[in-house]
């Protein structure tokens, strides 16, 4: 099968049977959903968000008691509990971790690939991608600005021509804006080892959200998943695309209180940050466990136009492989036809 010579890169790298990662979701990716992804034959990541240690000890334990197949642990560099997640995963000894939020040193790398583990990175421009691969990372993933959740400031379509293109010393992985299975054959086609998608599994009936939380899934619009806006750029926040909601406005609302802060000496740049952070957690759980989805945060990419209804877990990776399947038989026909056309039919 065309498909499987494809991502027959990603495969091997993740030890699955389809690389079609389900990406971490703070307070959604739990080890409920990444069993269940897994039973589907792709790949899950768990994420550590800014659970306590301890929690998030338990969750990889309940995690391993619930499938036998990989899955990675997603940490976020920028959590305020990112250093005691990174000694814990490393003493866990995960597979595969993955580094989200920002750019993690080469020494944190080390300490994943000391303990056994594989590092696979974000990469946001060429220069990163190299440096990352430098540090130490065994494979990376772009993830383009139509994402949901922390965003880069670059789409997808650029990250590709960026670095897809230039760099293939490791496998590349890609996301953002990913809802069908038909993208996906031309994504692995221009060299992708692999895709990751996170707004189409919360569809999932599997997906164990607040029912409001789906609902406002099915009823957004692509426009209506938005970046959060940056009041200054001396917070240095990373921005969020979520559905709009009143929550975008009480965000923005904040960064200008931090920001006076700031500046009359009050609180630290790091303490800044946390806040900021903290603010993101706690709107999405008060969304995704209570379905406050007017003032919670309703962290959603771009493609949240493109899915429309709530479908069984086993039928959304079904489909995405069985269109991927038939676009690329399309590709075949059409460029046959082309080459039949240049030869008269001979």
């Amino acid at each position: 099968m065309e498909l499987d010579r494809l991502w027959h890169k990603g495969r091997e790298f993740l030890g699955v049977r389809y690389p079609i990662i389900c990406g971490a979701m703070t307070w959604i990716s739990d080890s409920r959903l990444v069993a269940d992804v897994s039973a589907e034959g792709a790949f899950a990541s768990l994420a550590a968000g800014n659970l306590e240690p301890e929690a998030l000890r338990r969750e990889i334990e309940q995690t391993r008691s619930a499938t036998d197949r990989p899955f990675a642990v997603n940490l976020i560099t920028i959590a305020p509990r990112y250093r005691e997640h990174l000694r814990l995963v490393a003493e866990m000894e995960i597979p595969v971790v993955i580094f989200a939020g920002s750019f993690p040193r080469a020494a944190e790398i080390a300490m994943v690939k000391k303990a056994g583990g594989k590092a696979v990175c974000f990469a946001s421009s060429e220069s990163i991608a190299r440096r990352m691969i430098r540090f130490g990372a065994d494979a990376l993933i772009l993830e383009g600005s139509e994402a949901g959740g922390h965003i880069g400031h670059v789409s997808l379509i650029i990250l590709i021509q960026q670095i897809l293109f230039h760099v293939d010393q490791v496998p590349i992985f890609v996301a953002g804006g990913i809802a069908s299975g038909r993208l996906i054959a031309h994504l692995l086609l221009m060299g992708a080892a692999g895709v990751q998608l996170g707004t189409r599994f919360v569809l999932s009936r599997e997906c164990r959200v607040h029912p409001a939380f789906k609902e406002a899934f099915v009823r957004a619009r692509a426009r209506d998943a938005v970046a959060s806006p940056a009041v200054s750029s001396d917070l240095h926040v990373v921005p969020v695309r979520a559905i709009r909601n009143r929550g975008t406005e009480e965000f923005a609302d904040l960064q200008v209180d931090l920001l006076m802060r700031r500046r009359r000496g009050e609180i630290s740049q790091s303490e800044a940050q946390h806040r900021v952070e903290e603010y993101w957690m706690g709107a999405l759980r008060r969304a995704v466990q209570d379905g406050d989805v007017e003032h919670g945060s309703l962290m959603a990419g771009q493609s949240v136009g493109l899915a429309h209804g709530i479908q069984p877990l086993g039928e959304i990776v079904s489909e995405l492989i069985s269109d991927a399947g038939e676009e690329l038989d399309r590709i075949h026909r059409k460029l046959c036809s082309l080459d039949d056309t240049k030869t008269g039919g001979r």
